[in-house]
């Protein structure tokens, strides 16, 4: 089964997702059969390297005066998964080459590792993730070799890559982060409970 998780890093959501779909996928039989392929979704292409305001404060220029609780209830789903999303650190920038450095961890069978590291720099941290020594340093602490890191982030390996994902989105129908798409079929959320996540599993291991 494959499962392809269309994602960004600026999302604290896709932190959430993430985990709900781990604790999914350890309840599931024949784990190992499961293919999980993280597809790039950038939430601000025409964002800049210089991170500006935080999360927070972007969201409060969202939701106005329902900005307080919305960011405490993300917070509150984050803990109950044991993250700590401090969105008051958070500086949204671009995450195109973040992207990329995903694809090369996947080409080197590191892609969910590379993704779960980008998301802690982000949401916990609060690193600049459009900033290539930040992601040489968050390469290296994932097991790339910095040369292929420095190589990628340097030169334009893996643009297509990304671009390719994102043709790849709009015709599959996806709308937003996260979402999921197993065995080529239509996209649903990727922020439900383990419970329902292994149902769709469960579900879409049954297909013919």
């Amino acid at each position: 089964m494959k499962v392809e998780i269309y994602a960004d890093v600026l999302c604290p959501w896709c932190y959430i997702g993430k985990r709900r779909l781990a604790a999914a996928l350890e309840t599931v039989a024949d784990r190992d059969d499961v293919e999980l392929v993280w597809r790039s979704y950038e939430l601000a292409p025409d964002g800049g390297r210089v991170p500006g305001p935080t999360a927070a404060e972007a969201m409060a220029g969202w939701w106005g005066d329902q900005a307080a609780a919305r960011i405490a209830q993300i917070r509150s789903l984050g803990v109950a998964e044991g993250l700590e999303l401090n969105l008051h650190l958070a500086r949204p920038v671009n995450t195109f080459d973040a992207h990329r450095l995903c694809h090369l961890a996947a080409d080197r069978g590191r892609g969910d590792q590379m993704m779960e590291r980008l998301l802690r720099a982000y949401h916990t941290e609060g690193l600049n993730v459009a900033d290539l020594q930040v992601l040489r340093f968050l390469g290296g602490e994932t097991g790339l070799a910095d040369d292929e890191v420095r190589a990628v982030l340097t030169g334009d390996g893996y643009a297509d890559a990304v671009r390719a994902d994102r043709r790849r989105a709009i015709e599959c129908g996806v709308a937003g982060v996260p979402s999921l798409v197993i065995d080529g079929a239509r996209p649903v959320p990727g922020v439900q409970s383990p419970a329902a996540l292994r149902e769709l599993l469960e579900s879409g291991r049954a297909l013919p």
